[in-house]
């Protein structure tokens, strides 16, 4: 009898992801689609969520604010806070919208500007230099700007099969096989 591999947060989400983004939304992009997976995994971690500090050190906790803080940075350092933008209004966008909903008098005007900030993120930092050991390609970051809102869809269809196999022996969890 074979043992089963161990279960990892890892191996969840790049399941989840792959059979979403592939099999049911037709996007054969192995790298955007690992990367995708990856932003779930780090975003598990509330510390990486609001990472990006201001010159104060205070931490920085709207889009605006990150926004601001990137236009004063250089290099690679306005790269990867680019990145993180793209990568925080990506992450609420898809997974929690309905969060972006809440507590505005126009609702739907904060889920646009997040989905407007994050395309808009990613599209810079592919613009920006990176370093040598920048392990992103400036055509993922482009792919991920340019395909913004089908990656926002795929993310509230991971997010849709997780609550569904949430004690991970629903269907989800074949998938960590």
């Amino acid at each position: 009898m074979s043992e089963r591999p161990p279960f990892t947060i890892q191996r969840y989400f790049a399941g989840l992801t792959e059979t979403t983004f592939e099999a049911e939304l037709g996007i054969v992009d192995p790298p955007l689609v690992d990367y995708v997976a990856d932003l779930l995994v780090r975003f598990v971690r509330s510390d990486v969520v609001n990472r990006i500090r201001g010159l104060s050190g205070r931490p920085l906790l709207t889009v605006n604010e990150m926004t601001a803080e990137a236009a004063v940075r250089l290099g690679s350092a306005r790269r990867a806070l680019y990145r993180q933008i793209g990568d925080f209004t990506l992450f609420w966008a898809g997974v929690y919208p309905e969060a972006l909903r809440q507590g505005t008098g126009e609702p739907r005007d904060q889920f646009a500007d997040y989905c407007q900030q994050g395309k808009r993120s990613y599209h810079l930092a592919s613009q920006t230099e990176a370093t040598p050991d920048d392990d992103l390609s400036d055509e993922v970051l482009e792919r991920l700007s340019n395909r913004f809102e089908l990656c926002c869809y795929g993310l509230r269809e991971i997010r849709r099969h997780w609550e569904e196999g949430a004690d991970f022996n629903g269907p989800s969890a074949s998938l960590l096989l």
